[in-house]
């Protein structure tokens, strides 16, 4: 974005809202694509869209950022969804190293967690903007229906069918930080004192390993799944890797999260997701074309 300037090189009323409202709107792209890259993308072309606007009709700036974000988040969501389909192994959102006011807005926490990330994943392109808009950043039908370009009473369907489908898939109940904190403390004691034991009660019968290389580093194939298999998968990996490598404890989309170095370099971030106070999803980024977000704090906002 080149920030346009009026009088006294003050920047004008386009720039001041848009820059007002641009965490946002960058919250809005991200949710709904599980992409930062492109998030900021559509930001750009928010941008250029909301530059050529005429603002003396316009009553709600707001809004009408939201409005012209969502639909061209969704065009690229369209795009993306066949990029995944040519993506190689696993493919997982990518994380956000999140200032601590995230964690601080429970339901935005949620909303952004590499868990529900996923979740929103197994949702139609509509039917998550929909939901996002409704049930992360209350928006109104009326609000909703003009960003996807549905009837209100459409929306209210389209909205009552997602909530549903996210109900059955999300976590149960609320995890708190503290939770997930205990559980990746426990977690990451057992993989570095190699206590096997430990992390077979820790870890969820059922859990899931899910690793995104992105073909450009090795990563798993596809996803590791129980408990037992699980356990050994990781303490076969960090008994090859040990000596080169640290885990580090970090804050990642809303949540506890930790950093993999190896040689003190980024080598992946780990994420995970928590039911009945056990670990049932590990998500691995290792592609590097994915942790360019891992450098600094990112904002969100709603």
């Amino acid at each position: 974005m080149s920030e346009r300037t009026g009088d006294a090189g003050r920047p004008d009323a386009a720039t001041e809202a848009f820059l007002a409202h641009r965490n946002l709107l960058f919250t809005v792209a991200y949710e709904m694509l599980g992409s930062a890259a492109d998030a900021e993308d559509v930001l750009q072309e928010t941008w250029l869209r909301w530059a050529d606007v005429d603002l003396a009709p316009v009553q709600d700036k707001r809004a009408y950022l939201v409005r012209i974000t969502t639909r061209k988040a969704l065009d690229r969501l369209r795009t993306l969804d066949r990029r995944k389909e040519s993506y190689v192994g696993p493919w997982l959102p990518e994380p956000l190293l999140t200032a601590p006011d995230v964690a601080d807005d429970v339901e935005l926490a949620d909303s952004v967690s590499m868990a529900m990330l996923l979740v929103l994943e197994t949702l139609a392109p509509t039917e998550r903007a929909v939901f996002v808009l409704r049930e992360v950043f209350d928006l109104a039908y009326d609000e909703i229906a003009e960003a996807v370009d549905k009837s209100p009473a459409a929306v209210r369907q389209i909205a009552h069918r997602a909530r549903a489908h996210v109900a059955a898939r999300r976590p149960r109940g609320v995890i708190s930080s503290t939770q997930t904190r205990d559980a990746l403390a426990a977690f990451q004691r057992a993989v570095e004192t190699g206590d096997l034991q430990g992390l077979l009660e820790i870890l969820a019968p059922d859990v899931v390993a899910l690793n995104d290389g992105g073909g450009i580093k090795q990563a798993l194939p596809r996803p590791i799944v129980g408990a037992e298999r699980v356990a050994r998968l990781f303490a076969a990996y960090w008994n090859t890797i040990g000596a080169a490598a640290t885990l580090q404890p970090t804050q990642v989309n809303g949540y506890p999260a930790l950093i993999i170095r190896l040689d003190g370099e980024l080598d992946s971030v780990m994420a995970v997701r928590i039911d009945d106070g056990l670990i049932s999803g590990i998500y691995s980024v290792r592609n590097p074309q994915k942790l360019s977000h891992m450098r600094r704090e990112i904002p969100l906002h709603r």
